[in-house]
């Protein structure tokens, strides 16, 4: 028996992991493969766009009952104006009916027109219901103390008339003096709408 030891046998070499006979090879030219993606929060989206949708129509519904209220304590304080200058004959009934004072006719008298009391200083269209609205200023040329009855028309861009509105004055105006008042129109006009003073009255107080 020889003392000499055998050499060991040689090691297996390894092999290539095998891909399944099913499986496509991948290409070392394919892009990388995208991260999966967030879930979207599409209830939340939803509803804050209802939330905000409601927002905007309480806003909206809000202001144009704000601004018929205004209106109407304007016309219902032209009515009694004109009901103690000229008698309980007529007045208007509703937002409607204040057309029914422009048939007074403007006592004759050595003053100044009243017309040229009054000044559209600022014309305004609402950028949210799209309703006019006309600042007036009124300086009293007369030489009693006043009160001012100014009508306002809004006409569109053919000088048609879209809309009319009324401002009085609430409190008495002195020879000379300035009162700052607002005329607001009903309904939805288009863009390009101008404010224009239709007539204006003019009653001097006694005091």
């Amino acid at each position: 028996m020889s003392d000499a030891f055998l050499p060991p046998p040689p090691e297996p070499e390894p092999q290539p992991p095998r891909q399944p006979a099913f499986a496509q090879p991948q290409s070392p030219w394919a892009p990388p493969a995208a991260p999966p993606r967030k879930q979207r929060r599409t209830g939340l989206i939803v509803t804050l766009s209802l939330v905000g949708g409601l927002v905007v129509i309480g806003a909206t519904v809000a202001l144009g009952y704000a601004l018929m209220q205004k209106a109407s304590e304007s016309i219902a304080l032209a009515e009694e104006r004109a009901v103690s200058r000229y008698g309980d004959t007529v007045g208007p009934d509703g937002l409607e009916g204040w057309e029914e004072l422009e048939d007074f006719e403007e006592p004759e008298a050595d003053e100044p027109a009243a017309e040229k009391d009054a000044t559209i200083t600022k014309c305004t269209r609402d950028s949210l219901i799209n309703w006019m609205s006309a600042e007036i200023k009124v300086v009293n040329g007369s030489g009693s103390p006043a009160s001012y009855v100014v009508y306002v028309t809004f006409v569109d861009r053919d000088g048609d008339v879209v809309s009319e509105g009324l401002a009085v004055t609430e409190d008495e105006v002195a020879p000379g003096a300035t009162a700052k008042i607002k005329a607001q129109g009903l309904g939805e006009v288009p863009a390009g709408t101008k404010c224009r003073i239709d007539r204006v009255e003019r009653e001097a107080m006694s005091g």
